[in-house]
């Protein structure tokens, strides 16, 4: 038996076999909170800001060398010299040093602690991970300050890069012919690291429990990115077994990808289009590698997290042209802006919600304030004249806010006329479905815009009432809960009833057990990430529509997930053999509710 068996979130697939290396560890041990004496404070004082004029300093460098091909990793860097640059962070810890007395360091943790606390109530596992990056940024000042950094060029032969996390500055760092694999403790699946593992074609985990407790530099470990895990020292058996694996599963993605330029259509001339999710531009290659025939999500947020400043109109256009045109003809579909004013450093006062996850953010928090809505709309449209654009608005509760938002939208077109700069005026407009209210209304809500785009991982957590990252509950959120299946149909019958197109983006997109279930019903488009869709196209060119709504219809007929879940395990076994070893999420809930 292997020493340890750790389990993480799957960002990237496959599997690895070699020697541990770790960069970054946690430094939290070696914090240590003092009092200084008044007389030092000012030299405390000078300490703090000297590691902060550092740190930045050496980011300014790392920028300098990140290749035109990682553009979008040099702003997420430029994004951490903001934060430095920005009082707020480092004023605090300033008004502990002088006040408290305490030490550089740990005024520095307080200050940090403060924010993470403010940022605690939020269920959306994407906005907690954008506070990581001022997480991040204050860990390289105290490392700087203790004297812990980490030397990441040091690696002397091909290693899996362990670490606590790893920022945008240190994946510019590292040798990426080394690197057999990554993994974190923090993380989520959003998180940067894995959009780098998945570049690289190499898996990864983060969110990884216990790995600094447990693995040492030089173990021998397998990172297993299928199932989620960190075998540390293997036994000879498991080694085999993995070394099989491994194999197998390369055979299956060379055959996959093969064939993953080839239309997604069903034995009996079915057609589905499968576009691929993403947040930076430097994914698009990975999305035309593996088949992805356009963009279904493209998230906007990244230009407007942690910034003392909004981006500007031309900063935002040259960003979304770069975009439409790489892809173009292949369809991009821009989702506005899902955030709210709590995510911004600088530019909007403390709004102290209770509840943010609920409260104004989204299409919500962009109608209360146009300028910013606008220039972003205004940036879109330019866009459109070079590619093939839509955009879409999140969290829709009702036909007013779809109205509102379609008026800002008419009026920055007008803008644009008057100064005579091109735009599709044409440009499709659709609205995410993630909120119950919007399924409940989705017949009026059709007759408003052009396409619905259902937002599942919103959709089943607001459903069903669980939060997924919340480990004590997390076994109660089931795509396959018969709540959740009655909403999708009833929001893909309405949207063709009216005409219009429906996609569905979310993780459900990509689960195998969940897409013949979604086929039977029509959905006419599945988003999904990149690396999932040759595996995804495979199956939907392996089936036939009569099978499809023949499972449906036995689906929609049962009361308990448990029996859903048995019925479309049968029927992944009985069609799909192959995909059962990679494909596993239902096999593993052993709790979900009967």
């Amino acid at each position: 038996m292997a020493d340890k068996i750790l389990s993480g979130i799957s960002v990237a697939t496959g599997i690895a076999i070699g020697k541990a290396y770790f960069v970054n560890r946690n430094h939290k041990a070696h914090l240590q909170r003092q009092t200084v004496a008044a007389s030092q404070v000012p030299d405390e004082i000078k300490r703090l800001h000297d590691a902060f004029t550092t740190v930045e300093s050496e980011l300014t460098a790392t920028r300098e060398r990140v290749p035109a091909d990682l553009k979008d990793y040099g702003l997420l860097i430029d994004t951490h010299i903001l934060m430095l640059k920005d009082p707020k962070l480092a004023g605090v810890a300033e008004e502990y040093v002088k006040n408290l007395g305490l030490n550089a360091p740990w005024a520095l943790e307080k200050a940090v602690s403060d924010q993470e606390a403010a940022f605690g109530a939020i269920d959306d596992p994407y906005i907690r991970e954008r506070m990581q990056d001022v997480r991040v940024v204050a860990d390289k000042v105290q490392a700087k300050l203790i004297g812990r950094e980490s030397d990441m060029a040091s690696i002397s032969g091909r290693a899996i890069i362990m670490a606590h996390d790893l920022t945008p500055a240190d994946t510019v760092e590292l040798q990426v012919d080394k690197i057999m694999g990554f993994a974190t403790v923090r993380g989520g699946k959003t998180s940067h690291t894995g959009i780098m593992a998945r570049s690289l074609g190499i898996p990864a985990l983060v969110g990884t429990d216990k790995l600094e407790d447990f693995v040492r530099d030089g173990d021998l470990v397998i990172l297993d990115g299928l199932s989620g895990k960190v075998v540390v020292n293997p036994t000879e058996t498991e080694l085999e077994d993995y070394n099989e694996r491994a194999a197998f599963f390369e055979d299956y993605t060379r055959k996959i990808r093969r064939h993953c330029q080839l239309p997604a259509e069903t034995f009996d001339g079915s057609r589905v289009s499968v576009l691929a999710n993403i947040e930076l531009v430097e994914e698009v290659a990975s999305v035309i590698d593996n088949g992805g025939e356009g963009v279904g999500l493209y998230r906007t947020e990244y230009a407007y997290m942690n910034r003392t400043e909004l981006p500007t109109e031309d900063e935002l256009t040259e960003k979304y042209v770069d975009l439409a045109a790489i892809m173009a003809p292949r369809k991009v579909v821009f989702r506005t802006l899902d955030l709210g004013a709590d995510k911004f450093i600088s530019s909007f006062g403390e709004l102290n919600e209770t509840n943010p996850a609920l409260g104004l953010r989204a299409i919500r928090f962009c109608l209360k304030n146009p300028q910013l809505f606008k220039t972003q709309l205004r940036a879109i449209l330019r866009a459109s004249a070079y590619g093939n654009v839509s955009l879409m608005f999140p969290m829709i509760s009702g036909v007013k806010e779809v109205r509102q938002a379609k008026a800002w939208l008419a009026q920055a077109k007008a803008e644009l006329r008057r100064e005579g700069i091109d735009y599709d005026p044409n440009m499709p407009v659709g609205i995410m479905i993630e909120l119950p209210a919007a399924v409940m209304i989705a017949e009026y809500l059709a007759h408003e815009v052009d396409f619905f785009s259902i937002g599942t991982n919103d959709l089943i957590q607001y459903s069903i009432g669980v939060d997924r990252t919340n480990h004590h509950v997390s076994y109660l959120y089931q795509p396959l809960h018969p709540a959740t299946l009655r909403a999708i149909k009833l929001v893909v019958d309405a949207a063709h009833q009216a005409g219009i197109e429906v996609s569905l983006c979310g993780e459900v997109a990509s689960d195998p057990f969940c897409v013949p279930i979604l086929l039977g019903m029509g959905i006419d488009s599945i988003s999904l990430t990149a690396q999932a869709i040759p595996g995804i196209k495979r199956i939907i060119r392996q089936t036939n529509m009569h099978d499809c709504r023949k499972l449906l219809k036995d689906v929609l007929e049962c009361r308990t997930v448990s029996r859903i879940n048995n019925l479309v395990m049968d029927n992944i076994f009985k069609h799909f053999p192959e995909e059962v070893s990679f494909f596993s999420s239902l096999l593993e809930n052993d709790e979900a509710p009967s």
